[in-house]
């Protein structure tokens, strides 16, 4: 379960994602496969090859990325590696809203 966006935020997420763009998306997330997870980021682009590309220099695996139905392919980021990458793509607005209470 997500929440913690708006649907503006959530549907420029998408946008971006499809125009090939690589987005990111923080909210908060609940999912008893993690629990102690409380926020999870979605990294996602429509082109694969560039979303491996971005992801490898993370050390980010090919096959951690989840291709959805929907088309909109993503890396689920959370924990240690969720917090350095949005420290490295500059997004210390997500880190404020989400991750510092």
């Amino acid at each position: 379960m997500a929440f913690g966006v708006n649907r503006k935020e959530l549907n420029d997420w998408k946008e971006s994602v499809k125009r090939g763009e690589v987005a990111l998306l923080t909210h908060y997330w609940l999912d008893e496969r993690f629990p102690s997870i409380r926020t999870v980021t979605k990294a996602g682009c429509a082109d694969i090859g560039k979303l491996y590309k971005w992801g490898k220099k993370y050390g980010l695996k090919k096959e951690w990325i989840h291709k959805r139905h929907d088309g909109y392919p993503h890396y689920d980021l959370m924990g240690e590696t969720q917090l350095r990458i949005l420290k490295d793509e500059g997004l210390e607005d997500h880190i404020k809203r989400f991750l510092e209470k």
